[in-house]
């Protein structure tokens, strides 16, 4: 039985892990804990068997930058792509996170395979929605004259004055919150950050590793496992040899410069006094695999207890008999409208004439959504030479959101009324399973937080989709209150859930039904909205919803 006790170490002693009672030998000269490299002769030549070829000067460098991966999938392995299933819900019904994420830091000297250890701990998890997070891209941007040192391997990037610690503390703290992040793009080249920042999204897992994840207090409270990887010094200066020279362009004198001067005296004073502040020791890194395959256990275990389950039945009791929220408005039901509505919910109606009054509804409705939107007052000059005092919009912009696959047939309407209209796109398909929904993918325009946003689907029953669109809204942290919830038809059900959970939200329809059947269909509803329109073969039940689809 694996127990999770501070300080324990875990050792290799089965024969798929050999115990070792030395590190083992390389050829070469050792002094002082590091390598010197002779110009000729077999110790050279067989220590060249380990490193890439290089030339009396300087080699090409390649540009190289920290890994922090915006898009999934991050990383695919034997068995499957890891982070492209679906993610279950990280809110309760309250639209509000009850569980953080679980958040694992993997500290040890540079070159000791921390990266390699955390995608290994990623594929034996097995589990979706999981961001590496690396502390390489935290350095700070340097000075003219840091960047002057640097180019001569005569700065230290070892030292704990090196690394943005008030960022990787905010960062960390939004990622465990669920919200996405901005992650800067460090180009060891050139030793500066890229002009361009990953977007890194919230995830169930979280597993932040560099060789100070532990040299900071408040850091430290935020990470929930501390795993110290221990890998003898040699092993470290050769591995960081190979990948200084092959991967960033630069030359073994260098190296071993700045090794002697900064990266070996940096880990006797500053990273391995660490290791005691760390839950688990795995000596040999990710040769340990048994070391590995318990700490997967105990994650598991951990991950067990943090499971958010809906109870979709208290979702549906808990608003009956209660009147309509204030934010809701319904399109006017005038003769026009109400004749629309009963072509469209006629079960002989051809497909032609689906979509045609479906997108004369969705015009209707995009116009109406818009006059919720702020105006200000402007003057304008007319032709004549006359002054005209009109109302002009008073936000940034307008940013269309379509919740897949139904919602993207509203997309269309919204672009000849907005000209210039951003889209994204969300994907949230039923767990068969478990019933709940969850998140497959998401496309959103950058700098969304200051948008005003109009989110899409064409019916909406549960709510349980809507809910979990706009809450990945949030988490990019677009304010509330700049969310417009539009869908053609509605249930009561829905209605209130959307609304309880985010009573700022404003919610659009043109109709709302009264009731859901046992299968959270709208009742008397419209049928499978997509397969109508994109003339697929429907569902049995001939559901609202389509199959596979999230129950919006």
């Amino acid at each position: 039985m694996f127990l999770y006790t501070p300080g324990i170490t875990l050792l290799s002693s089965v024969p798929c892990v050999p115990a070792m009672s030395s590190p083992p030998a390389y050829p070469g000269i050792r002094i002082s804990g590091c390598w010197a490299l002779g110009a000729a002769g077999s110790n050279a030549e067989s220590l060249d068997r380990l490193l890439p070829p290089v030339g009396t000067g300087r080699s090409p460098r390649k540009r190289t930058t920290s890994q922090c991966k915006s898009e999934p999938p991050l990383l695919r392995t034997s068995k499957r792509t890891i982070y492209t299933a679906g993610r279950p819900p990280w809110y309760n019904e309250h639209g509000t996170q009850s569980k953080e994420a679980f958040a694992i830091g993997l500290g040890g000297g540079s070159a000791s395979g921390k990266t390699t250890v955390a995608r290994m701990i990623i594929e034996a998890l097995d589990v979706p929605w999981v961001v590496l997070l690396s502390m390489d891209s935290f350095y700070k941007v340097l000075t003219t004259q840091q960047q002057e040192q640097a180019a001569h391997n005569n700065f230290n990037f070892d030292h704990p004055d090196a690394f943005d610690f008030d960022l990787i503390v905010s960062t960390l703290k939004k990622l465990k919150q669920g919200k996405s992040v901005k992650v800067p793009v460090y180009d060891f080249t050139t030793h500066s950050r890229k002009k361009d920042w990953k977007t890194l999204y919230g995830a169930n897992v979280i597993i932040f590793e560099g060789i100070m994840a532990f040299a900071d207090k408040t850091l430290l409270e935020l990470l929930d496992m501390k795993i110290f990887v221990d890998t003898d010094s040699d092993i470290r200066l050769v591995r960081r040899l190979r990948r200084d020279i092959s991967e960033r362009g630069r030359d073994i004198e260098g190296v071993i410069k700045q090794y002697n001067k900064f990266v070996k005296p940096a880990f006797d004073q500053y990273i391995q006094p660490t290791m005691r502040v760390a839950d688990i020791v795995v000596p040999w890194g990710s040769g340990n695999t048994v070391a590995i395959d318990l700490i997967v256990q105990h994650m598991h275990s951990q991950l067990e207890e943090r499971k958010l389950r809906w109870d979709m039945a208290a979702l549906a009791s808990a608003h009956q008999c209660h009147p309509l929220p204030r934010t809701l408005s319904v399109l006017k039901s005038t003769p026009q409208v109400r004749g629309m509505h009963t072509i469209i919910r006629d079960k002989e109606t051809s497909r032609d004439e689906f979509i045609f009054y479906s997108k004369r509804l969705m015009r209707l409705l995009i116009e109406h959504a818009l006059s919720f939107l702020p105006f200000q007052d402007c003057v304008v000059q007319t032709p004549q030479g006359q002054d005209y005092a009109g109302k002009c919009y008073a936000g940034k912009q307008i940013t269309g959101v379509s919740i897949l696959r139904a919602g993207e047939t509203m997309e269309p309407a919204l672009r000849a009324v907005c000209k210039d209209v951003r889209i994204g796109t969300i994907l949230i398909q039923t767990n068969q399973l478990t019933g709940e929904p969850e998140l497959h993918y998401l496309r959103l325009p950058k700098d969304i937080s200051d948008d005003h946003v109009i989110l899409m689907d064409c019916t909406v029953s549960t709510g349980a989709a809507a809910m979990m669109a706009v809450r990945v809204l949030l988490d990019h942290d677009v304010p509330e209150d700049k969310i417009f919830l539009l869908s053609l038809l509605m249930a009561e059900m829905g209605v209130h859930s959307v609304a309880y959970a985010f009573p700022r939200v404003r919610i659009i329809t043109t109709a709302v039904d009264k009731r859901v059947n046992d299968l959270f269909r709208i009742i008397p509803g419209i049928g499978n909205f997509g397969d109508r329109y994109f003339g697929t073969d429907a569902a049995p039940d001939g559901s609202d919803e389509e199959e596979g689809a999230s129950t919006s």
